[in-house]
Order: structure tokens, then sequence, then C-alpha cells
């Protein structure tokens, strides 16, 4: 079967197609045949050697968390009605850029009738994160709530259910396209986070109840200046390379709750459940997953490439 590797750590170029043996399951797995593949920025980073702190992969070796698919194989001590289910499986972190993958049964979602597995797979991850976010924040109707990545895959989908409980969203994302997009979520305003002074302009107008910071770097710490006293801000995405810089000190001097990704990192039991809760969601019409581009296996490179030039309008998905 055909995989994209990562050879060696470096650019998108690293990523390479090989043919690989057939998995098989062992005990407690299934084999999928893979229709989409979830394509994440945290992906780019660990391929460019980034975080191994976190991630200790060591090359070469094949990325990738997210598959959605068809179960065409179970273990010995796996029941047989798993048998041609569409399901959601998270490989742990390794080995889903694949036409075929092994995932444990305890890892699996399954994928209602009416969802399309290309929009399971957009939502295997970012639909999880963003359900996390509104329930940690315990975001209630009439708040106002600041989305910093508001057009990256959680970022969108977390605008919708803000807008969807009842509070006012202000999103913040770069260029018109993006922005639109946002709106079209459900955001009451969008602001440009590279204009100067935008942290200042929240603040006059009153400040914000939450901030959801999935960006972090110098525009996840200033965001947080547009934080109310007694207010949350949660850090979840660090594609700047770096989480928002708050002092302690700082959040408890307007006593302001934080919570970094160490808080809202799913335990792997409870992906699979805020999966389901995401799906479910998609087909009540709740969350949109937005699809920018789906490239084959073998352009795993360009997927890369795309998502790190961050020119691709909503999520990019690989399929076999």
């Amino acid at each position: 079967m055909l995989v994209a590797e990562a050879v060696r750590f470096g650019g998108p170029d690293v990523l390479v197609g090989r043919e690989a043996p057939e998995p098989v399951a062992g005990p407690g797995q299934v084999v999928l045949d893979v229709a989409a593949i979830d394509v994440l920025y945290v992906e780019t980073q660990v391929r460019s050697g980034w975080g191994r702190e976190w991630f200790p992969v060591t090359p070469p070796y094949v990325p990738g968390d997210g598959v959605a698919g068809t179960v065409t194989a179970v273990g010995d001590d796996v029941a047989s009605d798993w048998l041609g289910r569409r399901v959601v499986g998270y490989t742990g972190s390794a080995n889903a850029y694949a036409q075929r993958a092994n995932v444990a049964v305890d890892q699996l979602a399954p994928v209602p009738d009416g969802l399309d597995l290309v929009d399971a797979a957009a939502l295997s991850h970012d639909g999880p994160m963003a359900l996390t976010l509104l329930s940690t924040a315990a975001v209630r109707a009439g708040e106002a709530v600041l989305v910093l990545g508001a057009n990256g895959g959680a970022g969108l989908l977390a605008v919708q259910l803000v807008a969807a409980a009842g509070a006012r969203v202000f999103g913040a994302a770069r260029g018109e396209r993006k922005q639109d997009l946002v709106r079209q979520a459900g955001a009451e305003s969008v602001l440009d986070p590279s204009e100067p002074g935008w942290p200042a302009r929240l603040r006059d107008a009153g400040g914000v109840d939450v901030v959801f910071d999935g960006v972090g770097g110098d525009i996840g710490t200033a965001g947080f200046d547009a934080v109310r006293r007694g207010g949350r801000f949660l850090s979840y995405g660090a594609p700047t390379g770096g989480f928002a810089d708050i002092a302690a000190a700082r959040a408890a001097e307007r006593d302001v709750t934080r919570y970094g990704i160490a808080e809202l990192s799913q335990a792997r039991n409870e992906v699979t459940s805020l999966a389901a809760q995401a799906f479910q969601a998609a087909i009540e019409g709740r969350l949109r997953p937005a699809i920018g581009r789906v490239f084959g296996l073998r352009d795993a490179a360009a997927a890369h490439a795309a998502i790190e030039s961050r020119a691709v309008l909503g999520k990019i998905l690989l399929q076999p």
C-alpha cells in the first residue's frame, strides 16, 4: 500500500511516497480502508523538527493521527459487527498518511449516516477541540468572546458554537477572504491582528469575557490585553512557534483564569466521545467544516506547503 513518509526533518519536500506492507489487525485492533486523512498545522511543525520534547518522533516516520474510512478487518478479539462500518479512527500520532491504517478499537468513533467521510475527517480533531473550548470556558449567552485564528479549523468551528450559544463573537483573521469566511461562520465583527492597537480598541469598547487563542506568540500575548477583569484566556494553538507568554502575576492582577494546552488536551478516551458529539452537531447543522482543498496522498508534500503558506481557506485533507 502507499504511504507518505517523512524521510528526515526539513521542509515539505521530505515527505515522499513509498510502498509499505499491508497492515494486519492485531489484538484489539481493526484495519481501515482510508477515505480521508486530517492534516494538522502541528504536523508540519513536527516534520520540520520542532517540538521534539512533545513529539518524540524519529525519521523516517509516517505522520498523521486522524483518519476516516471503512473497517475491512478486525482482530480476533474484536466484535465482527465492526466490519463494514464507517468510522473515524485515531492512530496515535503516526501512520495515518496511508491507504490503510491500523486503529485500536477503542479509538474509533462511528460516523453517522448522512455525514460524508471527508467532512468527518475534517471534524476529527477540530470538532473535539472546539467543543472542549466551549465547555471549559463555560461560555454564556450575552458574553463577548474573541477567537484568535478564527479562520483556522478549530477556530472556525468555535465561532459557530459560540454564536449558537448566544454569545457575541469577535474574530481575528488576516485578509478579506479569511475575514469573510469568519463572518459567514457567525462572527459579529472581525479584526485584523496585524493592525497596530487592535487590543486597545477592543478594550476601549468594553473588552471581552473570553479569548480563544489558536495563534500564540505576540498575537496571543497581545490578545490577553482585551480580557476583562474576571475573564478567561484559553491557549490551544501555536502556529507562530510558541504559546502566548502570559505571566501568572499579570493574570492574577486582573483575576483572569488561564487554560493552556495541558488543560485543553483531551484524553484519548474523551476524543472519540467528543468526535461523536461533533458528528451529531454536523448532522444537525450546528457545525459546518470548511474544506479548502483535498490533496492526493502522493501530494502530501504539496499539502504541507499549502498549510504553511496560509493561502488556502479552510481545512486541508489528504485522500489516498
